[in-house]
């Protein structure tokens, strides 16, 4: 293993900095999230044209860059130190492997390429508060209850009587970016008890029957939306032949698993990047902020303290820069870094004093991406307990097998 960066990469990142330096402050943030698309729309379409972003784990085939996920990672740990809200992690982190996976030849071809260049974002739309566990974040999700398992609940989806293709119906309430997306990937449950199983749909924003809105939500650079389904037109993600075979939907399952194996890595990077932007921005003050005659970042209470966070955000840096290289280990490493983030986060609001605690400093932009990812994708110790459950640390000692003497 080479844990050195490309010439390449640290290319990408510099540039990457440099553009959301002039463009991603604080104040350009906060404007940006209360726009109609919850994010900079001329930004975006500079980082997609310049950088290729959200083509950068798409072959280049399809028109995208054909790098690894691991650069993908490196670019979002850029975007997470300015907290800049795009389609990013909705579009390529989400969407785009489980259209790669899954998809035709043909869906593959009309769909990829102009999601690499930035003018098709999607957005998956998971029901309920159970998109951690559709990614098997923290949790199998072989089961399917969280797509509704036959009963009421959920979004349920029905072939039409013509074989001409499918309606859904039922309503998903967190879709990240859902709201602005002009594609969705709705994961629906068809079969009922006979056969029972989860497949995915491409919804056009335009589908007749379709309604959007946008929710109110804790961390605004994470804009939500709830989707209403009404008996609307839907194209199966897929070959429509394979829905008669019984791995369908287990295939199915096992992509989701795969893209929040993907999901993971990405998400570290970005709370990792957040994280220390966020110390930086602490260590800054407690450097310019006197009290006593004297700098408070001169006290040892606040070096401890400062140097308790930094080998923190250290460490969660190096374990989400290990799940770039094994994907596998993604689910600890997010694990870590939300840990960290959500420390260094509070902390921050600590040291910054009187000021830190009003509702409208820079510092809660970083406590509220912290609760909400973890929120969203957690918690902290479901993620290590999954993780820990897959690598079987507490299985019983009446299973292992037992040495016999000789």
């Amino acid at each position: 293993m080479d844990a050195a960066f490309t010439a390449e990469q640290d290319e990408m990142r510099r540039t990457l900095r440099e553009i959301l330096g002039k463009r991603c402050g604080p104040d350009e943030v906060k404007a940006a999230v209360r726009t109609a698309a919850g994010h900079d729309r001329e930004l975006w379409q500079q980082l997609a044209q310049r950088l290729g972003l959200p083509g950068l784990a798409i072959a280049e085939e399809y028109g995208g860059v054909g790098c690894t996920p691991a650069d993908l990672a490196l670019a979002c740990e850029e975007t997470g130190r300015a907290l800049a809200p795009s389609p990013l992690l909705a579009t390529a982190a989400l969407c785009v492997p489980l259209i790669t996976a899954l998809g035709t030849d043909a869906q593959r071809s009309a769909l990829l390429p102009p999601l690499a260049a930035g003018g098709l974002t999607a957005a998956l739309a998971v029901p309920g508060p159970a998109l951690a566990t559709a990614l098997a974040l923290t949790g199998d999700n072989a089961a399917g209850q969280w797509s509704g398992g036959g009963r009421a609940g959920g979004v349920q989806a029905r072939a039409d009587a013509d074989g001409g293709g499918w309606r859904l119906y039922g309503e998903v309430a967190q879709v990240l970016d859902g709201h602005s997306a002009s594609l969705l990937l709705v994961a629906a449950h068809t079969g009922g008890f006979a056969r029972s199983r989860t497949l995915l749909f491409l919804v056009r924003a335009d589908a007749p029957g379709l309604v959007r809105s946008r929710q109110a939500t804790l961390d605004e650079t994470r804009p939500q939306a709830r989707i209403q389904l009404r008996d609307v037109p839907a194209e199966l993600l897929g070959d429509e032949g394979a829905d008669e075979g019984a791995g369908e939907g287990a295939d199915v399952l096992q992509a989701l698993a795969a893209t929040g194996r993907t999901a993971s890595t990405v998400l570290a990077a970005e709370a990792v990047g957040a994280a220390g932007q966020a110390l930086a921005r602490t260590v800054e003050y407690v450097n310019q902020r006197e009290q006593f005659g004297r700098a408070i970042g001169s006290f040892q209470a606040v070096k401890h303290r400062l140097a308790d966070l930094y080998v923190q955000v250290q460490a969660a840096r190096s374990a989400a820069y290990y799940a770039a290289w094994d994907p596998d280990q993604g689910g600890l490493a997010l694990a870590q870094a939300l840990e960290a983030l959500r420390m260094t986060a509070g902390e921050a609001i600590q040291l910054h004093g009187g000021i830190g605690f009003t509702w409208e400093h820079d510092a809660h932009l970083y406590f509220k991406r912290a609760a909400a990812d973890e929120l969203l994708f957690g918690p902290v110790h479901r993620l290590r307990a999954h993780a820990a459950d897959g690598a079987g640390l507490f299985t019983p000692l009446a299973s292992l097998p037992r040495k016999v003497a000789v």
